[in-house]
């Protein structure tokens, strides 16, 4: 048997179709009384609807989430909060509006209470991430841990088909790390496979109807399971090349999370069998087809970008993110440290053109 530590982060999670009615009631669970609302630009009509909502029990909207939290938009939405005097955040969107929620609470304590509408999973992590100086620097503190997450299919019924795909593989990836995760465990690999399963079979339904609540429903709690993976296991090599081609040269989240994980998990696939043995009954595959294959063919056929080039990498740029990625590596169950420069600058070009793994 397996030795292993197992710790449960101290989230509440609220999860049904129209669940955002209880928004005022797990206001009240916080304590709080003033709290300030976090969107991207896109999404301000949405913070508004959670404003109207609270009535005076909104302080005020923040509608200047961006990808990457850059730390001038962390200072200003700091700043805000202590002007107003809040005592709580929502954050009303994806990755990029949790995230800059995790800088405010990092920085004040103040509770996060996160209403994803995309599959990127931030809501069910201690992890924070902030850009400075062209360079994307990540940490874990509990801390930037939402204390409340609600999860309601119905607001996720806006986002575009393209991006749910690519917000559906990010998610995955957090569940395909986990897997092979250095302090892996086997509730979590459980939960990553269960997560995974769920995913891949909700994403050509939602393609095929945007509407449908069920698949939407099925796709938000793969991306809850797949979060929460991330949130109790270490990354790999598939987050730090994410991490540099994001912080450092602008990319955008969830497609180069959907561009990479086909080539790590390839790069992987001999040190970690057991792994992509789990991805690959997740996925459903017959015959000889492999994980990273899987996966490349999931994003492909319901038509997500698959080479770095088609979402705006240059190629004279990928010598230079390599040197980035082997500087400070991260644990991997296939090294890649300085050492193997050669190896990853042969996966980045790989995913530059866009390659199917064999």
């Amino acid at each position: 048997m397996k030795d292993f530590v197992y710790n449960g982060q101290p989230s509440r999670v609220v999860f049904g179709a129209g669940a955002v009615k209880h928004l005022e009631r797990e206001i009240e669970f916080l304590g709080a009384r003033m709290a300030l609302v976090l969107s991207t630009p896109e999404q301000q009509d949405q913070a508004q609807m959670v404003a109207d909502r609270l009535g005076s029990r909104a302080v005020g909207i923040f509608p200047r989430a961006v990808m990457h939290v850059p730390i001038e938009t962390a200072r200003e939405a700091r700043e805000e909060a202590r002007r107003l005097g809040a005592d709580c955040a929502i954050a009303i969107g994806g990755g990029s509006t949790t995230g800059l929620g995790k800088a405010i609470a990092m920085d004040s304590g103040l509770p996060i209470l996160a209403i994803p509408t995309t599959y990127a999973g931030s809501e069910m992590t201690p992890i924070y991430g902030i850009t400075e100086a062209g360079l994307k620097k990540t940490g874990k503190d509990p801390r930037v841990l939402p204390r409340t997450v609600i999860y309601d299919p119905e607001l996720t019924l806006s986002l575009p088909v393209a991006m749910s795909v690519t917000s559906g593989m990010n998610a995955i990836a957090h569940a395909a790390e986990g897997l092979y995760a250095q302090d892996s465990n086997p509730v979590m690999e459980l939960m990553a496979e269960e997560g995974i399963r769920a995913i891949a079979q909700a994403l050509p339904i939602i393609r095929a109807r945007k509407d449908d609540v069920a698949a939407r429903g099925d796709a938000l709690y793969g991306a809850w399971l797949c979060g929460a993976v991330l949130g109790n296991v270490g990354m790999a090599l598939h987050h730090k090349l994410c991490h540099t081609l994001g912080g450092s040269f602008n990319l955008p989240h969830a497609e180069v999370h959907t561009v990479i994980l086909p080539q790590a998990m390839a790069f992987n696939a001999v040190a970690a069998p057991d792994a992509m043995a789990r991805i690959v009954r997740a996925l459903g595959i017959t015959g000889r087809a492999t994980a990273g294959a899987g996966l490349f063919d999931l994003a492909l056929n319901n038509g997500a970008q698959v080479a770095l080039k088609d979402i705006g990498m240059r190629a004279e740029d990928l010598d230079r993110a390599a040197d980035i990625a082997v500087s400070n590596p991260y644990w991997n169950p296939q090294p890649f440290g300085l050492a193997q420069r050669g190896d990853i600058r042969q996966l980045l070009q790989r995913a530059y053109e866009g390659v199917r793994p064999e």
